[in-house]
């Protein structure tokens, strides 16, 4: 996701996540760029939170994606067990308050049962194929994951695995350093 305010013009991020037979992966190299130069190779972008249930992925400014995720993690502890109501919560937040419509990233987030893309227009979107690919790299992730996902007999976490392969292959902005969820 590139910034468009930031006249640093950083870039760099590539999340996927993949749901298939009961389980979730979610993947996140670890590549932040500022303009033609790479500034850090092994940026933790996929974290676990409420206590190991959901993985959480961002792409945008760090800063910004820490403050929703510090975010999301009260809502689910206002509303546990229930993430698309966390999600919802903090969508009508973050659309509505002076402060948090500013922030400038993207949320993909799922548990056992759910996976979800939050966006600062107030969207929490729930993917028909159950594949959220976000960042600079997100979409060479993501038409990946579509086509791996016709093969049968790979697991999720190899489905993210050997897509964010392909997306480092392809994207500039996108390293093979990554970091790896499931549930």
């Amino acid at each position: 996701m590139t910034n468009s305010h930031d006249p640093l013009g950083w870039h760099g991020t590539t999340i996927l996540c993949v749901r298939r037979d009961g389980q979730v992966a979610m993947a996140g190299d670890g590549q932040v760029s500022m303009g033609a130069t790479v500034v850090k190779n092994n940026a933790r972008k996929v974290r676990r939170i409420a206590g190991g249930k959901v993985l959480a992925g961002f792409a945008g400014a760090t800063a910004d994606a820490f403050t929703l995720l510090e975010r999301l993690e009260a809502k689910l502890e206002r509303f546990p067990d229930q993430l698309e109501r966390a999600c919802v919560e903090l969508a009508k937040d973050w659309r509505t308050d002076r402060y948090l419509r500013r922030l400038e990233a993207l949320l993909a987030v799922a548990d056992a049962n759910r996976s979800l893309l939050l966006t600062g227009n107030g969207d929490v979107l729930e993917p028909e194929d159950s594949i959220i690919g976000i960042g600079s790299g997100g979409n060479y992730a993501l038409a990946a994951a579509r086509g791996l996902m016709t093969v049968e007999g790979i697991s999720a976490e190899e489905v993210a695995r050997r897509s964010m392969k392909i997306a480092a292959d392809i994207c500039v902005y996108t390293n093979g350093n990554f970091v790896l969820e499931t549930l």
